[in-house]
């Protein structure tokens, strides 16, 4: 894990003295609220339906357990109780107060923590693959390229006023685990033919209003040019974006109206003039970031334990969590591990202080002092070996993060909706948490399969209900509530934005739809082999729109 040298820590600790005299400031009535807000954003600090919110950054979601416990010491002190995991491997806490927001970035500073750049027109928390460095089907462990990248864009002074906000995902894998093709930049690590490490490029990816998937425009890019050629994506983005319109000032606008063939062209262009200068990596910068991302000690003697399959087979409640929360390791006799914080009354993402100190002392325990977070809002526990497995699964089910539905369809991506954010039009959280009672059955989970069920409660799409297998959309409809919904979206290598369904649907049949559409998939699919994402490309919209309206009419 990346270690802060002293230029790190004081470039947080100083941040950190700037917003206390920035906030005590705007408290005494010194610093109007326009130009406090710019500030308060840039560290963080949103202002939401009922407190203010601040977002913690979490760099490719790695988290030290001496993080966790301070998140867990913020939520204990400062907070109700509980943080919130996002999307975008970050932490959210929803309920400080203005005064003690200096507080918290000064605890998170004594961790090496911080919210700089977690809002704001500036370049966002860069984000990877959740198994990064242990991933089975890795070329080369992404985070000490997403770490270099980090430091070069933390307070990078020519892109700190952007059009809008910049996010920028990288993978390694043959399964895009990191969502790059719905990021502004998505990078993936690739080699040439001639065996050289390099990147495949994409642009102009995002969510939200107008959702559009990522366009590739460089086949492959040498690994020394990282650096140089996101700059100049972002000069050209920078120079070219539109700053009259905020929901045409995304980058995804601008490459969509200009053309991918022309963007890529003023890329390459702009390129040409800074790709031989200080931005070009030397074998000496990626030394200097990789050794923070050594292999861990792997004990050689870890593929010989023979109790596991003895304990799988005398719990079939183990049984039923090995199957759906471990995913296989590059290390013989280890497996990484997800922690699910989907459990049933509980809002998805959602984890209370006791948990994050537990979590700490189980990554101290069993990997190494480390967890993940995912972009689906779970933890990961990457590098437990087998013997462990059975003793770590007591421990989380515990503390209720042991429930066995990864990658099913309780696993919901989910926004915090109405119930704390100020540009929500519906609930995410309480229509969540009737799908987890009406699916709660683990037989019949596993018998739908693979699912990815997103919802957002606004057209921002924190909740990337675009692509969702299954996406839900909450809208106002004269103040109430109502669900658009998508099918066939994916966010995998198959990237792909869902259709939809037609009408929206109103809060008291939402339930019954989803039932509808997983009915009407369970009937047409070819065999329980297809998945539903398999299903619904082959035989398209018309059998779930016809049964789901139907019934709908029908229930009215």
């Amino acid at each position: 894990m990346y270690q802060y040298d002293e230029y790190d820590q004081k470039l947080v600790d100083e941040r950190v003295a700037q917003f206390r005299d920035q906030t005590q400031r705007f408290l005494a009535g010194q610093l109007p609220d326009d130009e406090y807000r710019m500030l308060r954003l840039r560290n963080g600090l949103y202002v939401q339906r009922f407190a203010p919110m601040l977002r913690i950054a979490v760099p490719y979601g790695l988290l030290a357990s001496k993080q966790l416990r301070m998140l867990g010491h913020i939520a204990r002190t400062y907070d109700k109780g509980y943080g919130h995991l996002t999307t975008r491997q970050n932490v959210q806490f929803n309920w400080p107060t203005l005064e003690s927001v200096p507080d918290i970035l000064a605890d998170l500073a004594t961790v090496q923590m911080h919210a700089i750049q977690t809002s704001g027109n500036c370049i966002r928390n860069f984000t990877s693959d959740h198994l990064a460095g242990v991933a089975a089907d890795e070329l080369v462990d992404p985070r000490p390229y997403c770490e270099i990248a980090r430091q070069w864009a933390t307070l990078h002074p020519e892109f700190n006023w952007l059009p809008r906000k910049f996010k920028i995902a990288m993978s390694s894998s043959t399964t895009d685990r990191a969502a790059t093709r719905v990021h502004d930049i998505g990078v993936h690590i690739i080699r040439n033919e001639a065996g050289e490490l390099g990147y495949t490029m994409y642009v102009g990816g995002g969510l939200g209003r107008t959702p559009i998937i990522g366009v590739k425009i460089r086949d492959f890019l040498p690994e020394a040019d990282l650096l140089s050629y996101c700059e100049a994506v972002l000069r050209v983005y920078n120079r070219l974006g539109r700053r009259d319109n905020i929901y045409k000032a995304r980058i995804k606008i601008l490459v969509k109206e200009t053309g991918p063939a022309k963007f890529a062209e003023m890329v390459e262009a702009e390129w040409a003039q800074i790709k031989d200068s200080y931005l070009k990596l030397t074998q000496a910068d990626l030394d200097r970031v990789k050794k923070h991302f050594a292999q861990p000690a792997y004990d050689a003697a870890a593929a010989e334990d023979t109790t596991y399959a003895q304990q799988i087979a005398a719990n079939p409640a183990f049984a039923a969590w090995t199957r759906r929360n471990l995913k296989a390791h590059r290390v013989p006799g280890y497996s990484a591990v997800f922690a699910s914080l989907k459990a049933k009354g509980v809002a998805p993402g959602d984890i209370d202080a006791a948990q994050f100190d537990a979590v700490a002392d189980l990554a101290d325990r069993y990997s190494f002092g480390e967890v993940r977070v995912t972009h689906t809002q779970n933890l990961v526990f990457a590098d437990v070996q087998q013997k462990d497995l059975y003793p770590l699964w007591q421990a989380l089910a515990g503390i209720g993060l042991a429930t066995p539905n990864i990658g099913l369809l309780t696993d919901v991506i989910c926004c915090p909706g109405l119930d704390f954010c100020s540009l929500s039009n519906a609930s995410s959280i309480a229509v969540a948490e009737e799908i987890f009672e009406r699916f709660e059955n683990l037989d019949d989970q596993h018998d739908i399969g693979e699912m990815k069920l997103n919802m957002s409660g606004c057209m921002n799409g924190c909740g990337h209900h675009s692509v969702g297998h299954i996406g839900i959309l909450g809208v106002d409809k004269k103040g109430e509530e109502w669900y658009q919904i998508t099918l066939g979206g994916s966010s995998s290598n198959d990237a792909s934005l869902g259709d939809r369904t037609g009408p929206s649907v109103s809060r008291a049949d939402i339930a019954d739809a989803v039932q509808n559409l997983i009915e009407t998939y369970l009937d047409v699919r070819h065999d329980e082999d297809e998945s539903f994402l398999a299903c619904y490309r082959r035989v398209g919209m018309p059998p779930f729109k016809a049964r789901l309206y139907a019934k709908v009419a029908a229930e009215a």
